[in-house]
């Protein structure tokens, strides 16, 4: 029976309740109610086993034995009064109207739910290579020098001609650099020749399962259920990248879902195939994340033999005219008048840059460090700039080497997850840290002296 009186609930992250007097049973009651569960929230239930148990409580039944990844999310509806028994097919169809009803209101209409969860496999070749990602182990000079090719440099060239309608419309619309997107859809498919061959939504949901960064791949299954809503993914068919991208630019869906663009003006947004599609698409994602139109973000720059190499890295930034005071200055032309960040891939002995603000956006593409410096480089060479300078950089540390320098410095009280010989931001500032505590030059370039000394 519903109560006369409800007491002042506290809140609750992740559950939002929502109630109304519909006269179910009672006047002036508050007698329905729903409650929305967070993607994350595990679920249970105690039935009763009466084989005339109701509609509501076999459909309970029913859900709660699905296979539904915890990122789903969930919903519950309370009405007052009893649980309404021996009401056969109509009681099953009555509540599966209602509960089909709420599905669609919270955006997760139940037949896209099953579309996407039936079927559905854990695919042990996601995770071999969300685990491997042996590429990352390159130095910048080693990974730019693979990945930006004279192959590449031509096609960007062509495809920038070709689609020039498109990418002066993402230019007036989102203010995104022709270079930028240029650069990232040569890097992600070599211009859409080579997208991928896995199954995304089996791979979204083993990443969303199994993955060391669940938070990222978790509110993608909700997007690739809304998108399968929309009738733009389709479960089983839909292809592509290991980590659940998707198109000639890899999209996550949430993305896709939420900055998709109709970049050819025919009504649809297929990123797989229209190429318009894409470079808008891209556009829209990297402006909703911050991009600022009209300026830079990155130059090339050449650093003093001494300096407070300190300073280096994307932790600090100031503006162009105190790295200037610094001894820091441009290869060409002047320094934009922005706050910047010094970064050096390889230590003060290699390639040097200046960051600013539109360089830390590249970050929501793509993780890797090394990955978006030579996305950025790349970027840069597309719009005119010349190739950097590598310069003498010391001798680094093979993969060995670095697990066991991320091993030493784990011992020392530094956070950088699992030692897995990736020298990514959180490495390089536990070296930046202990090459200032052993008075070494504090440039984040681990070395073997580094190592021998810790």
């Amino acid at each position: 029976m519903a109560p006369k009186r409800f007491p002042t609930l506290p809140q609750i992250r992740g559950v939002d309740f929502a109630a109304v007097e519909a006269g179910v049973r009672y006047q002036n009651r508050k007698d329905v109610m729903l409650v929305r569960l967070a993607a994350g929230t595990a679920l249970a239930g105690v039935f009763t086993r009466s084989t005339t148990r109701s509609g509501c409580v076999r459909d309970c039944q029913d859900k709660l034995a699905m296979k539904v990844p915890a990122c789903a999310g969930a919903a519950i509806v309370v009405n007052s009064g009893n649980s309404n028994a021996f009401t056969g097919k109509i009681g099953d169809i009555a509540v599966a109207e209602v509960t089909g009803a709420v599905a669609a209101a919270l955006g997760l209409p139940e037949s896209a739910i099953r579309a996407v969860l039936d079927g559905a496999q854990r695919d042990p070749a996601v995770i071999k290579a969300d685990h491997a990602q042996g590429i990352f182990r390159k130095t910048f000079i080693d990974f730019s020098t693979a990945l930006i090719s004279k192959n590449r440099i031509d096609n960007a060239a062509i495809y920038g001609r070709k689609y020039d309608v498109a990418f002066d419309a993402a230019e007036q619309k989102f203010g995104v650099s022709r270079g930028v997107i240029l650069a990232f859809w040569a890097f992600e498919t070599d211009f859409g020749q080579v997208q991928g061959d896995f199954d995304t939504r089996n791979a979204l949901l083993t990443l969303a399962h199994d993955c060391r960064r669940p938070e990222i791949f978790q509110p993608q299954v909700l997007a690739a259920i809304a998108l399968t809503a929309k009738g733009d993914f389709v479960p089983g068919q839909t292809k592509g990248a290991w980590a659940g991208e998707i198109g000639m630019v890899q999209m996550l869906p949430r993305d896709i879902l939420e900055r998709g663009e109709d970049g050819d003006g025919d009504g649809l947004i297929t990123l797989v195939s229209s190429a318009p599609d894409a470079i808008v698409s891209a556009a829209h994602m990297l402006q909703f994340y911050g991009w600022r139109a009209g300026e830079p973000w990155m130059q090339e720059v050449t650093v003093p033999q001494t300096m407070d190499w300190a300073q280096s890295g994307l932790v600090t930034e100031l503006p162009s005219a105190a790295w200037q005071a610094m001894g820091v200055a441009p290869k060409v032309g002047k320094l934009a008048d922005l706050p910047a960040s010094l970064i050096l891939p390889q230590g003060r002995k290699g390639p040097a840059f200046l960051v600013y603000p539109n360089f830390k956006v590249l970050f929501e593409w793509n993780k890797s460090f090394t990955y978006v410096t030579t996305a950025a480089h790349f970027a840069a060479r597309i719009e005119g700039a010349a190739p950097y300078q590598a310069g003498t950089p010391d001798a680094g540390l093979d993969g060995d080497q670095m697990i066991a320098l991320q091993q030493k410095l784990a011992k020392r009280g530094y956070e950088m997850g699992k030692a897995d010989g990736v020298l990514g931001a959180a490495t390089r500032a536990a070296v930046q840290a202990e090459q200032q505590r052993l008075g070494l030059p504090a440039d984040g370039w681990p070395t073997p002296d580094l190592l021998d000394l810790l």
